[in-house]
């Protein structure tokens, strides 16, 4: 007994041992980083200090999960001027990525930065540095970016030995000198483009496309082949005129083959100088796409956002007291970009960032507020957002011609997408737990709406595209909330028709009350896999959902409602009657004669036990950025 008294004393004290080097190791990674700042003016006011949480409140910084140390740090685009000092950055020996693009940093690449031991990502891009490439690099590198800089001489031999390197972009420098045989043995992406690079190609290298090499006097496959011509041997004014006229015509093929080769590389560099566009700047995945694709691809064109907007007010977008993004409007114009949907309130993209981060770029059109009321509106929604179940609003853009509203992406998609299926896949099978699960997510994240601001607030807009799922579809969060204030039109709208209550489609006035009449025609479309509307061979025949339902159920023809795939699970016909039930009255016809949001929650959670707090807390990242 003793012993063991002595041996937990001792872990005791090795742990109190610990614990202020722990501490130690963080305090020392933020005086590096305010050395850093403040050797390195910077347009952007970083808030960086000592008295605040570094892991949650410094800009662009990220911590481990035991917030001991800094891991990534994220500055794209924020004013900074001048070289990288020494003994700053290259004291974060726990950095994994490391991201300082588009900025104005001039000077060499200090070898303490370029070698952290940790570091994983380096994006280093749209900057003035100048300079060798160092030859020393981190052996974790796996992408690594130093793009539209001043660089020059040769390509380090020893980028060979980075046996993680992935990504490697090099491109609109000015690296001269041949390509050594390069060949890190993980390489997929690789970009040596507008450079002064002359020689063969390596045969290690043959197998990028020919995109990679454009803007250098490079040949081999996968450009043309060389063309080997041999020197006209030195002449005496001795030859004879025979021998002149030979060595005439030479030199004239020799001239021709020249010309055309130069006219033929100086055609590829025109075209490439207008075919070029900056796509995304930092993801290795997207990177990795073949350039046809990111043609083909939709992207939110500069031209698009706010023609017309003074040029102070570019960048200014407003971020929300918690966000942990670290990006401006420039990043979101050169984001690549896909079009998730188009809505009576604009525009939905998915939009992907530095570093392969992921939000959805609404764009907003008919706003009939000012300014004034849009940024006190968005403060408000900012707030009401900050529930599990309700997708939250990060940041927002203003001017006269552009609103943007930025939220997280939730990765499983609408629970429409996954019922009906869409233009890109078909219906994804749900059993009934998820859906049960999906509903009660759903219903909890209209319950926090409704239960702000001493119940004043209401959704107006809930229907099965606004219901987003998480990648496992066990769970859901309310997205669009507040959107219809914001607007010129309010009430009906064509695709949420078959959602409204009857008084708002008589009156056009939103309440609570018919917040809980749309969510009972979610819960029927959840349990019969129908959507709200049903047009028949009549084009004035338009039968809606709960009327369609009522009629089955008054013929006691209850199992003809339920999805074909629920009915394969016959344990579950009690607890889909059930819902059934609660879902029939939230869709009564009077007002007065639905339930509270709060007394339906409930009603869910007696079909099934209450989770644990341990599950909830689980479920609740379904509507945080995704790592």
């Amino acid at each position: 007994m003793k012993r063991q008294s002595s041996a937990t004393s001792t872990s005791f004290l090795l742990l109190l041992a610990i614990l202020p080097l722990l501490h130690a190791d963080l305090n020392s990674d933020g005086q590096a980083l305010l050395d850093f700042s403040a050797n390195v003016p910077h347009s952007r006011k970083l808030d960086w200090n000592l008295v605040s949480p570094i892991c949650t409140s410094w800009a662009g910084v990220t911590c481990n999960s035991a917030k001991t140390r800094v891991i990534s740090l994220r500055l794209p685009g924020i004013g900074l001027v001048g070289p990288i000092p020494d003994g700053t950055i290259g004291k974060l020996d726990a950095l994994e990525v490391l991201s300082l693009r588009s900025n104005s940093l001039n000077g060499d690449i200090p070898a303490d930065v370029s070698s952290l031991p940790s570091l994983r990502s380096l994006f280093l891009q749209h900057n003035n540095l100048s300079g060798s490439i160092p030859e020393s690099f981190s052996p974790t590198l796996f992408l690594l970016d130093l793009s539209s800089n001043s660089f020059t001489g040769n390509i380090p031999s020893s980028l060979s030995n980075l046996t993680r390197l992935t990504v490697l972009s090099l491109q609109d420098n000015k690296l001269s000198g041949g390509i050594t045989d390069l060949n890190p043995p993980k390489l997929k992406v690789l970009d040596l483009s507008n450079n002064k690079l002359n020689g063969v190609i390596p045969n290690s290298l043959q197998k990028f496309p020919k995109s990679s090499f454009f803007g250098n006097p490079l040949c081999g496959p996968p450009l043309g082949s060389c063309s080997v011509i041999a020197p006209s041997p030195t002449t005496s004014i001795e030859n004879n005129a025979s021998n002149s006229k030979e060595l005439s015509r030479g030199a004239m093929i020799a001239i021709i083959i020249g010309s055309a080769a130069a006219l033929f590389f100086i055609i590829i560099i025109i075209l490439l100088c207008c075919l070029r566009k900056r796509s995304v700047e930092d993801s290795p995945v997207e990177k990795a796409k073949d350039v046809s694709a990111k043609k083909n691809k939709n992207q939110m064109p500069k031209e698009d956002f706010g023609s017309g907007v003074q040029t102070s007010e570019k960048n200014k977008l407003v971020f929300f007291e918690g966000c942990s993004y670290n990006f401006d409007l420039e990043d979101l114009l050169r984001a690549s970009a896909e079009v998730l949907g188009k809505g009576s309130y604009g525009t939905a993209y998915k939009a992907i960032l530095d570093e392969g981060v992921v939000v959805v770029v609404k764009r907003l059109k008919e706003v009939g507020i000012g300014k004034r009321e849009f940024e006190q509106h968005m403060e408000l929604v900012s707030k009401v957002g900050q529930h599990s179940n309700v997708v939250p609003l990060r940041a927002y853009y203003f001017s006269k011609d552009e609103k943007l509203l930025v939220y997280d992406f939730v990765s499983g998609g609408s629970l429409s997408a996954i019922l009906h299926g869409n233009g890109y896949s078909g219906k994804t099978p749900l059993d009934w737990n998820s859906r049960i699960t999906i509903a009660l997510g759903a219903a909890r994240g209209i319950l926090h709406i409704h239960s702000e601001a001493g119940g004043k607030f209401i959704h107006g807009n809930i229907k099965s595209t606004n219901v987003l799922l998480s990648q496992d579809h066990d769970n859901a969060c309310i997205s669009d909330f507040g959107l219809p204030l914001l607007m010129n039109f309010q009430g009906i709208t064509s695709r949420g028709i078959g959602y409204h209550a009857p008084e708002v489609v008589e009156s056009r006035k939103a309440s609570q009350k018919s917040d809980v009449y749309s969510f009972g025609v979610l819960l029927l479309e959840i349990l019969t896999g129908k959507a709200p509307l049903k047009t028949s061979h009549s084009q004035n025949d338009i039968v809606d959902l709960p009327r369609w339902v009522q009629s089955v159920v008054r013929e006691e023809w209850t199992s003809e409602v339920f999805d074909a795939e629920l009915l394969r699970n016959p344990n579950a016909e009690e607890e889909m009657v059930q819902m059934l039930q609660i879902a029939l009255a939230c869709v009564a016809r009077v007002p007065d004669m639905r339930p509270q949001i709060g007394e339906v929650v409930r009603m869910i959670e007696e079909i099934r036990p209450v989770e644990s707090d341990e599950n909830r807390s689980k479920d609740s990242n379904v509507c945080t950025p995704t790592p």
